[in-house]
């Protein structure tokens, strides 16, 4: 007879958080547009993952074109994405290099701070602090 898997077994367990986190991950934005873009735009927004409308605080957006040199507006992507790691208990993975050189000139990562592998890791204080202080334009992705 089959022994039936119990809701403890690590296997489930698994199984069930990365449906979880594909869930959450529904309302990560599926194409990025340049800074660039989203100020040209009336109404910037985006699409989700899930295919729903993802607006842009136009606010947010001109604040960081005003302190943001024209080069980055071309190449910097939002929003920024963070990934989140269960298994990182303190930080979250950053890899745009554009957004590493954003948040360096706004003075939210100190400027020796640098890729390494294509990877940096943030604090999670410090990215639950963008999120807040730069809303629509910093998400968090799980996994």
């Amino acid at each position: 007879m089959d022994r039936r898997p119990c809701i403890t077994d690590e296997s489930v367990f698994s199984r069930w958080m990365s449906l979880e986190m594909g869930r959450i991950n529904q309302g990560i934005v599926e194409r990025r547009k340049t800074l660039a873009e989203l100020l040209r735009e009336d109404s910037p927004s985006s699409v989700t993952k899930e295919g729903k409308e993802y607006r842009f605080h136009r606010e947010v957006l001109q604040q960081l074109g005003e302190k943001l040199p024209g080069s980055l507006h071309r190449r910097l992507r939002l929003p920024i994405l963070f990934h989140f790691d269960p298994d990182v208990k303190d930080s979250c993975l950053l890899t745009d290099p554009a957004a590493v050189e954003a948040l360096k000139v706004l003075g939210e990562i100190g400027s020796l701070r640098q890729l390494r592998d294509g990877k940096l890791w943030v604090g999670r204080a410090i990215v639950y602090s963008l999120i807040r202080k730069y809303p629509t334009v910093v998400q968090m992705a799980m996994g």
